[in-house]
């Protein structure tokens, strides 16, 4: 089981994946939790490179360097954990690059489709909760925390990534799950897990 988490920063990401990895691991789970870009020692060197501020990096290399590190990780870590029965929890994914470097930076979508495409092998998740939060929520929540480079895009950018994310669900509702973030963490967490349980009972009515 695949399930990736997306949404602008300060959406609560990292938490809810902690949440979920810990509940899971309570009911007997065995649980990988990964985040993109990283996870590998190749694909965190990529990560380094396309947060920093020492560099200006064009849309077109954020869109390959980022499905580069997929690629590696993807190969290295997602599928032989998958193969090996364990739920995988993934911050990020491919809608990240649609929604952002797609959406954001107004590359042609059917070229960063294709480019995803090409680095997961097809590999799509089996379900994403794209963690909705308004811009100025983000702002207030992250206002205090030091901007790497994509941080630094400013607002008209991340209301298009927003907006992306939403077009994203739109177009694949039964895959991307929208939940409002801006709401307590708990409340946030039982509604993963209730949709988890509709979605999938088999695997997750012990929850």
């Amino acid at each position: 089981m695949f399930i990736t988490f997306e949404g602008i920063d300060g959406s609560g990401k990292s938490t809810q994946i902690e949440l979920l990895k810990d509940m899971l691991i309570k009911s007997g789970r065995k649980v990988k939790v990964l985040r993109e870009p990283g996870s590998t020692g190749f694909s965190e060197k990529i990560r380094e490179l396309l947060l920093s501020n020492d560099f200006e990096i064009g849309a077109i290399s954020e869109l390959l360097l980022f499905n580069a590190a997929r690629s590696h990780l993807i190969e290295y870590e997602i599928l032989p954990a998958l193969a090996n029965g364990e739920i995988v929890l993934c911050d990020r994914f491919y809608d990240s690059t649609t929604a952002y470097q797609g959406y954001g930076r107004g590359i042609n979508i059917n070229d960063v489709n294709m480019v995803n495409k090409i680095a997961t092998g097809g590999l799509a998740p089996d379900i994403t909760f794209f963690l909705d939060l308004s811009l100025a929520v983000s702002n207030e929540r992250t206002k205090n925390m030091e901007s790497d480079r994509i941080e630094s895009s400013g607002n008209e950018f991340f209301e298009n990534v927003r907006k992306g994310f939403l077009k994203i669900a739109d177009m694949e509702p039964d895959r991307v799950i929208v939940i409002n973030s801006d709401e307590k963490i708990e409340d946030t967490h039982r509604k993963i897990i209730n949709i988890l349980k509709t979605k999938k009972p088999k695997l997750f009515e012990s929850l």
